[in-house]
């Protein structure tokens, strides 16, 4: 049975369009999950450490029939593939892959996997693109939309592509 997902998309070293594309064929070609929704892509600051390029950012939601420990590595597998480096936490890197969300599930396995994600009613990065694609789904109890209307700020940026843009032909 399928259950449906968010996976945050990001980077901000080298061609990070084309990595999204990417992680998202590799994600949308497998047996066990396929693509439902994405969002734009959104120019972002930084956040943790600040002292770096900007990010390019973006959601996805899939329907899976991967449980939520096994799709966060299919997502850790596909960061390894495309050579993502884990040098420095919050730091430059050419691809990012957050599982956010899964159902509507609430899992804590602490140093692995904590649903919702830990950080997600604070990211305008986050929240802004899943409110695109998903904007009455919960977190904690409040709609995503209402959670990205309140810290909607000039930081986060739509970039304007071609859509559907995760299905260009880049790879």
């Amino acid at each position: 049975m399928f259950s449906n997902a968010w996976i945050g998309l990001g980077g901000n070293l080298g061609n990070v369009h084309e990595a999204m594309v990417k992680a998202l064929y590799l994600l949308d070609n497998r047996l066990d999950s396929y693509i439902l929704a994405v969002s734009s892509i959104y120019k972002t600051a930084p956040w943790g450490q600040v002292e770096q390029p900007c990010f390019l950012n973006a959601c996805a939601k899939i329907a899976t029939t991967l449980e939520p420990e096994a799709l966060l590595q299919c997502c850790l597998d596909i960061e390894k593939e495309m050579k993502r480096d884990r040098i420095q936490k919050w730091g430059p890197r050419t691809i990012d892959l957050d599982l956010l969300l899964y159902g509507n599930r609430e899992i804590s396995i602490p140093g692995r996997l904590i649903l919702p994600h830990m950080h997600i009613t604070q990211r305008a990065f986050v929240l802004i693109p899943l409110a695109e694609i998903s904007p009455d789904i919960l977190v904690k109890g409040r709609r995503v939309a209402d959670l990205a209307n309140q810290c909607y700020n000039e930081k986060v940026r739509k970039l304007i592509f071609k859509n559907p843009w995760w299905k260009t032909p880049c790879l």
